[in-house]
């Protein structure tokens, strides 16, 4: 009988190679990694009980959840807005609350765990939007898509759930990509084709 090794593993594991890429550029225009070590809930509201879900929410993770396509920032937790009446909560660490969430949130929503299904891409620098650009039909400009905003959409054919976060040390825009782990080789391919005029460069 054949032995299987349940060790979890990255999905990028082949693609996620330390250093800097494409185009010879005094810095890279864009800087790419992998988020890991997270946890991650999807949560459903019944219908017709949307109100009371945001309330136990808000009551158990001290954060309003999103009723619209946002991200709304607590102490070590994120809740992003994933279609109506539903939204994801992010955890900063592999802490995955099922049964305590279950119980607040009672039987006005349903609580499945996401977290070994999902890849988390960060992207950052000063052409990540040109990059983005290439890949999806979003408008990122600041003013349009500024800090805490949020989209459910597509790369490559593949549903993301995409947001922008606090900017980064060098002032340029953050985004995060999260997409189903079986899509996420594929996508971070994409990205990386997309970002080599500019250079890249990848944070393992």
């Amino acid at each position: 009988m054949d032995d299987f090794d349940w060790t979890a593993t990255s999905p990028l594991r082949h693609g996620l190679v330390r250093g800097t890429f494409g185009a010879a550029t005094p810095e890279p225009g864009v800087r790419l990694s992998e988020r890991s070590g997270y946890g991650l809930l999807q949560i459903m509201a019944c219908r017709g009980r949307w109100a009371e879900t945001a309330a136990a929410a808000n009551r158990f993770y001290g954060v309003q959840p999103p009723d619209r396509p946002a991200v709304t920032f607590g102490k070590d937790i994120t809740l992003l807005w994933s279609g109506a009446d539903q939204f994801l909560a992010l955890t900063q660490t592999d802490h995955r609350p099922v049964d305590a969430v279950r119980s607040a949130l009672g039987s006005a929503a349903s609580v499945s765990d996401q977290s070994d299904g999902r890849c988390l891409i960060q992207l950052s620098g000063p052409r990540v939007r040109d990059v983005l650009a290439k890949v999806s039909s979003l408008d990122l400009h600041p003013e349009t898509f500024p800090i805490g905003a949020a989209a459910a959409t597509s790369i490559d054919h593949t549903a993301v759930n995409v947001w922008r976060e606090s900017d980064a040390a060098d002032a340029s825009a953050v985004f995060n990509i999260l997409t189903f782990a079986s899509f996420a080789e594929s996508i971070w391919h994409v990205i990386l084709v997309a970002a080599a005029e500019y250079g890249y460069g990848i944070d393992a």
